[in-house]
């Protein structure tokens, strides 16, 4: 992370360490400034802590360097968010030169006191890390650096819409570093996505873009590669999902001119699935009985098989109806459904299947749970080659390499599966009528996606 930063030959430091803890982050920093990478007259360090018992303790790491290097340092308590709010409101102390953060990372309900500080800086987001760093982009001088190790989860989705909004329109991105693996970089914290690093330049020129990956905090696979913007943010995407290419090639997805069409080119719609059941849980079953419908959840999916009623899962299998839940059910017929969430270090994030209207043969209609996207037509079934074809086209192994480019956490939204780009109507339904009878075969799977036309 201290490596980020550009060589700077004078001039005055202020450094901004928000949840400085024992002053790891700092510390990296004035070392590589003894080493000579780094070379300013005076520094001034600012370090945030709300734990007070870790004072002590930062203060020894700051205070060992007051010898070596022209620094004075502060240590300051109490809650960053609202200290960070006020010192924007009233002018105070914004203009650091370089930040250094690995912010804490919890979500912010929406009524919380967080929350509302954070509105009155104009801020709106969904976790305490994104705030964090919002925040240091405010405190900011025009042409200081932010360096920070996150979460991914802000690159896509709704929620982070915002927060990429204020990162895109006030800082430029420089570099970023994936660690690839879910579970090695971050061993003791049960991490369920992929981690970056980050380097900004507030108010900066937009440019090229370096990007590191490696596996994990060995760095000893360390691969470098520089790319246009317009590969980190496609010019044409309204959500600005900030991609993350891990090689200069252009994915199968990129080269193809048969892949260009959006789900409401093709006329499709995706949702999440309406049926929550800790809301209807007084109308769930746990097997099929007179008055029930089938309802449906991920464990009743393998690949291309249907298993219905499925018993010793814990989960219902059919769902009342009647005047409470029947606006949440969907007319029995094909469905393309996609699963929300994947396992840790699965080997594939999408997984595609197709509902059979067969298997629910005396079903009127099905209720569809909360943990799967459904892709439909007007809340109507597809035809079977339709919903074939798109469960296949996501199951192709090019789909998912370009999901894994904006998303590194185990969740796929409906809007990730809306942005996504598609083949043309009559290729997915060529692809479904294909696709019938080679189930979860992966080799067969992409053989088919090399042989779309244009």
């Amino acid at each position: 992370m201290a490596s980020l930063f550009p060589h700077s030959a004078d001039g005055v430091c202020r450094l901004l360490d928000p949840g400085a803890g024992i002053g790891s982050l700092s510390s990296a920093f004035l070392e590589r400034c003894i080493s000579g990478a780094l070379a300013f007259r005076k520094i001034e360090i600012t370090a945030f802590e709300f734990d007070e018992i870790l004072h002590g303790e930062l203060k020894n790491t700051l205070a060992g360097y007051v010898e070596r290097l022209p620094i004075a340092y502060e240590i300051i308590g109490g809650d960053f968010i609202e200290e960070a709010v006020n010192r924007m409101q009233f002018g105070n102390d914004i203009g650091f030169s370089h930040a250094i953060l690995n912010p804490p990372y919890k979500k912010i309900s929406s009524d919380s006191r967080h929350r509302l500080l954070l509105r009155q800086a104009e801020i709106e987001t969904v976790n305490l890390y994104s705030a964090f760093v919002a925040l240091t982009l405010s405190l900011m001088t025009p042409g200081g650096y932010v360096v920070a190790i996150i979460p991914r989860s802000f690159c896509n989705g709704p929620y982070y819409r915002p927060f990429r909004d204020i990162l895109l329109a006030g800082s430029a991105i420089r570099h970023m570093h994936l660690f690839e693996s879910r579970n090695k970089a971050f061993k003791d914290d049960d991490v369920l996505q992929e981690n970056i690093i980050i380097l900004l330049e507030r108010r900066g020129q937009q440019g090229n873009v370096t990007v590191t990956t490696s596996t994990d905090d060995s760095f000893a696979d360390l691969a470098m590669h520089t790319h246009p913007f317009d590969r980190i943010v496609l010019p044409d995407d309204p959500e600005r999902f900030i991609h993350i290419p891990t090689s200069p090639r252009f994915n199968a997805i990129e080269r193809s001119v048969a892949i260009r069409y959006s789900l409401e080119d093709i006329g499709i719609k995706v949702s999440t699935g309406p049926v929550v059941d800790f809301r209807l849980k007084e109308h769930l079953r746990t097997m099929p009985e007179p008055g029930t419908v089938p309802l449906l959840y991920p464990c009743h999916f393998n690949g291309q098989n249907t298993e219905w009623p499925k018993a010793g899962v814990n989960k219902p299998n059919a769902i009342q109806r009647n005047s409470e839940t029947e606006k949440w059910l969907y007319p029995n017929g094909f469905y393309c459904v996609v699963r929300r969430f994947s396992s840790k270090e699965e080997k594939r994030r999408i997984g595609a299947s197709v509902v059979q209207p067969d298997t629910f043969v005396d079903a009127e209609v099905l209720g569809f749970e909360n943990h799967l996207n459904v892709l439909h037509e007007n809340k109507q079934g597809l035809s079977e080659a339709l919903a074939r074809g798109l469960a296949v086209y996501l199951n192709t192994t090019a789909v998912d390499e370009n999901f894994r480019r904006f998303s590194g956490h185990t969740q796929v939204n409906a809007t990730d599966l809306k942005l996504m780009k598609y083949p043309s109507r009559e290729n997915l339904i060529s692809l479904g009528k294909k696709a019938k009878w080679i189930g979860s075969d992966q080799q067969a799977i992409d053989q088919l996606f090399q042989e779309l036309e244009e």
